[in-house]
């Protein structure tokens, strides 16, 4: 499509000039209109009322087939050589043509629809002065836009200034990332002063030079002059169109990109036309054909001259040629005539049956119950008809983390203090016991400032708190003062943490519960109630995080006047700085994390330390010549951190789950047993994707290795990636084997692929997004995808958007293998583009990922019924119904060639041409039909109960090359049979009275006849699931056949139209004669018998996957649901990650000087408003299997 725009703009002129750099003014729409930048109207439509009929045309005659029917038309209206009406093609041609133009309109009146409900938003642009309530789509590049609380980020905007203090805004990205935790942003100093002052703001000229537009969402290089000064800025100044303003009451933004070049649209990349293997395997089946049926018609043409010669002139007296015609013109129109009687190799209905098919087949996955999801009221929904077989051949699954196999909701789940494990449930043997919804919960009501949502379950922890246990009482005071969390209270007692990263919160809320609640923070101070009692600590120095340190310090002042540093971070960085008395507590807490780290739950260590106020004084001294110090700054602090941050005391461990949707890990196991491999591409760091990855079950305890690759050169990323290859396989060869071949029409398309290399166990491999970016390089990309493919699972983090598409682009490119990519946001939609198949998680409304893809679905879990059910049944009734499609046109076509050489080459037909045309879109349409819209090898529970099913679509089984030709080989058996016994049978035969039988209309009609009875019983054959339409279609079919067939050759029909139907008398005198009836039987035992046989042997020697299963379900009830059972507890060893994810500056941003101006409170919606949400409310998470649906109503 791309091409086609691109091709009309070059004829008109017009080229797009690249842009290398952005310059423009605030408020002053003529300078920047001169540079001729996009508005802010999206177009996602691919036609207008003027182009669509051209551009549609163009598009359908494209497809080589109704090219190819469209050129068949035009012969068919020469009269020298056409022996059929036009109308037998022209009629399957326009409704082809028709049905496909009505379906795109339609899709293209959504998107139209779609496109003018975003581009009539309506924001407050600051013209002439004033604020005026403008269309989004009229907003230029320039324009000072004002956004309140809750709207969308109407452009890419640079933050002019806030409501809040230090020019704050809160933002969700959840369209763009998938992440619903609260980002700031925060407004230049020298903007925020301007306020809400519409004065001070129409008079603001900066002048901002930036980059381009481009697609990479994390990154931003700019800079702002204003009265001759020039400040830089980058990302964090930056508000991107897709997000939502939340928890502030106005901001003011400088549109920077519009529309088409903001990066949310330049991340929806160019919408390329999905093919599934089987249409570009068809394109080169078709291209087959044709040589055939241009060999067919070339043998026949030969024929038909050597026959002009040696028996032609006998004829001339009563059948005349015209003047100038000899054998070889004769031979020469003789072809051509071939060319249209045998064009129903490839019959039009063919693309027409395609099609109903995929939309039917879509149909199912729209009204499957099964993967509806109640809680959002958000059902399945194939966005797209044309790809529903390819669902039934995936290889590679490439899978977003946040949003897509989490909830990113953190909840408290357990702990570890002094040595005691705190969080699970043991009964009077002391067995463990399983916490479901109905275990009782712990109640806080004797706590006001509670928060309701919290659960927890374990009694004895709070006892524990309650009886005032001083470990327990620091392990928790330590949880409400080391953080850089930010409290709103919008009344009395009502508080909402806004939280940096959701884990933060979890711990912050845990410790607001048990009694230690974090109330409220001044730059110098943190307020805390503590068991009911009001403590102000006095807040000395925050010791921030960083990717580096993996902790984070607070030192505080009690009212005592203790001095206290309170650290959390990894246990591995912990574990050092502790003192050597802790010994004893740190193997025990040690044993805790190892089992914490097995459930998949994220864990930190928390460790004090008592401060001497003459030391303190010193550091405090030191440290501000090092925050202060223009060179070494970063190195400095560092030193004056470690020095600090050792001698700790150990306190305990925390443990907080990262929510994984409902049914996740069974997924990826059912996934898994189905042969299908799945990478992880994640923009969370390695501990937080790792951790992900063994909650998921896709890094396991029992696998031989699991390889980090985390070099920062190209060479260290090679090595590590060739030790872990040789590690897997040491025999494997230094140089990949690669195999070139040709493919595609005309075998114009080059293909390379590399080998998969057997390996023995199962491996794992973790990369980090900087190496990745080296392993992508062109002499690097070969051993990556190598060493990858022999793993089981792979996990890629800190990865870019692009990074995304690439690991996509280079497993297409070198596997040959379906791929289906699944994310929720707009850093995903590069990759569902680039995928064979896009999967978007839906349920927040607009999200990017959903309107990119090809599928979309509310929960991970429905993906195992989209392929296990729906995408094999999908290609298994593609795939039959192609053999079955191509067997009984060939066999239709095969007796026409019999047939020429008992003619003369005369290119007479040897059916009647009603039926010739009836014939496909009547007779057998509807019983194909029936098969390949209802039937099934087994049904839905036997599919998910047996992903080894899978495996067959997989390997291409069911449709191949190979297949075609054995489908050729039975046509070209079946339609010897067909032509030869009604043909010997007929020889010389007469009438039970004597008369003569033996006449062409009579041998059409039972050749015919015998065909479509043959058709009938071979599909009978072919169907696995009868249901009550199977049955009316193949009977109706079949009485349509025999009442229109005595309507046509009747005597009322050749006196109404006698040129029309000619057949006058032929059906009643045929079919009453006992010798034609027995013809009929004889044919089709004939035709049926050998296939019979032959799949009886095949069944007894080498019964595929499918004949074991469906042998196991005649002799089974249905497969009975899982039990549930409590998920068994693996003790890890390894070490436990370390997962916060947390950003760096945070610490700087809370002891800010002019942080927190006291305001009055006011009504703002909280953190997570869905309160009526399960998700929302922190319930306990419990995995089932899918197969333990009860519904009993059978899916299609």
């Amino acid at each position: 499509m791309g091409s086609v725009t691109s091709f009309f703009g070059g004829l008109c002129g017009i080229e797009k000039k690249i842009e290398e750099e952005r310059l423009f003014r605030a408020n002053d729409r003529p300078y920047n209109l001169s540079y001729q930048y996009a508005n802010n109207a999206i177009r996602t439509s691919k036609y207008n009322v003027f182009t669509f009929l051209p551009l549609n045309l163009f598009e359908q005659f494209r497809r080589l087939a109704n090219a190819y029917f469209m050129f068949l038309m035009v012969l068919q209206l020469i009269p020298q050589i056409s022996s059929l009406s036009w109308f037998t093609t022209a009629v399957p041609l326009i409704l082809v043509l028709s049905i496909t133009a009505v379906k795109d309109a339609s899709d293209d009146i959504n998107r139209h629809t779609s496109d003018k409900q975003v581009n009539n938003r309506m924001v407050n642009v600051l013209i002439d002065g004033e604020l005026k309530k403008e269309k989004w789509m009229n907003v230029q590049v320039g324009d000072i836009i004002k956004l309140e609380n809750n709207q969308f980020v109407t452009a890419d905007l640079m933050l002019l200034s806030s409501s809040e203090p230090l020019n704050l805004i809160y933002i969700e990205t959840a369209e763009l990332d998938g992440e619903t935790n609260l980002k700031v942003k925060q407004a230049l100093t020298v903007t925020g002063d301007l306020g809400d002052s519409t004065d001070l703001l129409t008079h603001f000229i900066g002048e901002v030079r930036c980059e381009p537009p481009n697609n990479r969402l994390d990154k931003f290089k700019g800079t702002l002059s204003l009265d001759g000064q020039t400040y830089s800025l980058d990302n964090d100044k930056v508000l991107l169109r897709g997000c939502t303003l939340r928890n502030t009451e106005w901001c003011f933004g400088l549109v920077i990109f519009g529309g088409p070049d903001t990066k949310l649209m330049q991340n929806s990349g160019k919408t390329t036309f999905k093919r599934t293997s089987i249409d570009h395997l068809m394109n080169v089946l078709v291209l087959c054909i044709f040589g055939f049926l241009a060999s067919m018609c070339s043998i026949l043409a030969i024929g038909s001259a050597i026959w002009e010669v040696r028996e032609g002139s006998v004829f001339t007296i009563f059948l005349p040629r015209d003047q100038g015609v000899g054998a070889g013109l004769s031979s020469f129109f003789s072809f051509w005539s071939y060319v249209i009687i045998l064009n129903t190799v490839v019959p039009i209905s063919l693309y027409v049956s395609v099609e109903i098919i995929r939309l039917g087949n879509s149909f199912y996955i729209d009204w499957d119950r099964k993967m509806y999801y109640p809680k959002n009221d958000t059902p399945a929904h194939a966005r797209t008809t044309t790809l529903n077989e390819e669902l039934g051949q995936i290889k590679y699954i490439f899978s977003d983390k946040t949003g897509t196999l989490t909830q990113n909701i953190m909840a408290f789940n357990k702990c570890s203090i002094n040595g005691k494990a705190y969080g699970e449930l043991f009964d009077f043997s002391g067995q463990r016991v399983e916490i479901t919804e109905k275990t009782e919960r712990l109640d806080f009501s004797w706590n006001q400032l509670a928060d309701p949502k919290f659960i927890f379950h374990d009694h004895s922890l709070l006892e524990t708190v309650k009886e005032g246990n001083p470990e327990a009482q620091d392990f928790f005071r330590l949880l409400a003062l080391c953080h850089t969390v930010m409290p709103e209270e919008k009344k009395e007692g009502e508080l909402y943490y806004q939280a940096q990263s959701p884990d933060e919160g979890a711990l912050v809320t845990a410790a607001r519960n048990f009694g230690f609640v974090f109330r409220s923070r001044t730059p110098e101070s943190i307020t805390a109630v503590e068991m009911g009692k009001q403590v102000t600590y006095e807040l000395l120095a925050v010791l921030d995080f960083n990717n580096v340190r993996k902790r984070m310090s607070v030192i505080v002042r009690s009212p005592e006047g203790k001095l206290t540093l309170y650290c959390k971070g990894a246990d591995t960085i912990i574990y050092e700085r502790l003192h050597p008395s802790c010994n004893k507590l740190k193997e025990v807490t040690t044993g805790h994390l190892n089992e914490y780290a097995g459930d998949g739950l994220r864990t930190l260590v928390l460790a004090y330390k008592d401060l001497d106020e003459e030391y303190m004084d010193k550091w405090r001294k030191r440290h501000h010549e090092a925050s202060t110090a223009m060179d070494g700054r970063e190195e400095m602090l560092d030193e004056l951190y470690e020095e600090i941050e050792k001698d700790l005391q150990l306190l305990g461990a925390t443990a907080v789950e990262d929510k994984l949707q409902d049914g996740v890990p069974q997924t990826i196991e059912q996934l898994a047993k189905a042969d299908i491999k799945i990478w992880v591409l994640t923009g969370d760091k390695q501990e937080t994707a790792e951790n992900i990855g063994y909650s998921c079950n896709m890094l396991r305890e029992e696998m031989k290795e699991i390889f980090v690759v985390a070099a920062n050169t190209p060479e260290g990323v090679k090595e590590e990636l060739v030790n872990a290859r040789r590690k897997m396989c040491p025999e494997s060869a230094d140089e990949p084997s690669v195999i070139s071949s040709r493919a595609g029409l005309f075998w114009l398309q080059k293909i390379e692929r590399v080998e998969d290399e057997k390996v023995e166990g199962e491996y794992g491999l973790v990369i980090n997004g900087h190496s990745l970016a080296f392993a992508l390089e062109k002499d690097l990309h070969l051993e990556l995808l190598r060493t990858a493919c022999m793993c089981q699972t792979v996990i890629c983090c800190r990865v870019t958007p692009l990074q995304k598409a690439q690991v996509v682009q280079l497993v297409k490119k070198y596997k040959q293998a379906i791929t289906l990519a699944i994310g929720d946001g707009a850093n995903d939609v590069s990759m569902i583009k680039a995928a064979h198949i896009g999967v978007g998680i839906s349920g927040q409304e607009g999200m990017q990922a959903v309107l990119s893809s090809d599928y979309s679905f509310a929960q991970f879990r429905y993906l195992q019924r989209l392929l296990l059910v729906h995408g094999r049944w999908s290609y298994l009734r593609m795939c039959k119904f192609l053999q079955y499609f191509f067997y009984k046109n060939f066999t239709f076509t095969f007796v026409h060639f019999w047939y020429a050489f008992f003619c003369g080459f005369s290119a007479q037909t040897v059916y009647d041409e009603w039926f010739i045309t009836l014939y496909n879109l009547v007779y057998t349409a509807l019983p194909v039909l029936g098969m390949s819209l209802f039937d099934q090898d087994v049904n839905d529970r036997w599919s998910s109960q047996y992903p080894q099913l899978y495996t067959p679509g997989q390997l291409n089984l069911y449709f191949s090359k190979k297949m075609f030709v054995r489908c050729m080989l039975h046509s070209c058996y079946s339609s010897l049979i067909l032509f030869f016994i009604p043909w010997a049978a007929m020889y010389d035969t007469v009438r039970d009275d004597g008369k003569d039988i033996a006449d062409y209309q009579s041998f059409a009609l039972l050749a015919q006849t015998c065909l479509l009875i043959v058709m009938s019983v071979q599909l009978c054959l072919d169907t696995f699931y009868w249901t009550a339409v199977n049955q009316f279609f193949v009977w109706g079919s079949l009485a349509a056949y025999f009442a229109i067939t005595l309507t046509m050759y009747s005597n009322g029909m050749f006196l109404i139209f006698t040129s029309y139907f000619p057949f006058i008398g032929t059906a009643r005198n045929s079919l009453t004669q006992p010798n034609v009836w027995l013809t009929i039987f004889l044919t089709s035992l004939l035709c049926i018998l050998p296939v019979v046989a032959y799949r009886f042997i095949v069944l007894q020697l080498r019964p595929t996957i499918n004949d074991k299963v469906r042998h196991k379900l005649r002799k089974e009830a249905l497969p009975a649901p899982a039990p549930r059972r409590p998920p068994t507890r693996r003790i890890s060893t390894r070490r436990s990650g370390y997962a916060f994810s947390h950003a760096q500056g945070y610490g700087d941003l809370v002891t800010s000087r002019r942080f927190l101006l006291r305001l009055p409170l006011r009504s703002r919606p909280a953190l997570f408003s869905q309160t009526d949400s399960p998700l929302a409310q922190n319930q306990p998470q419990h995995y089932r299997t899918i197969t333990e649906e009860q519904e009993d109503a059978q899916s299609p």
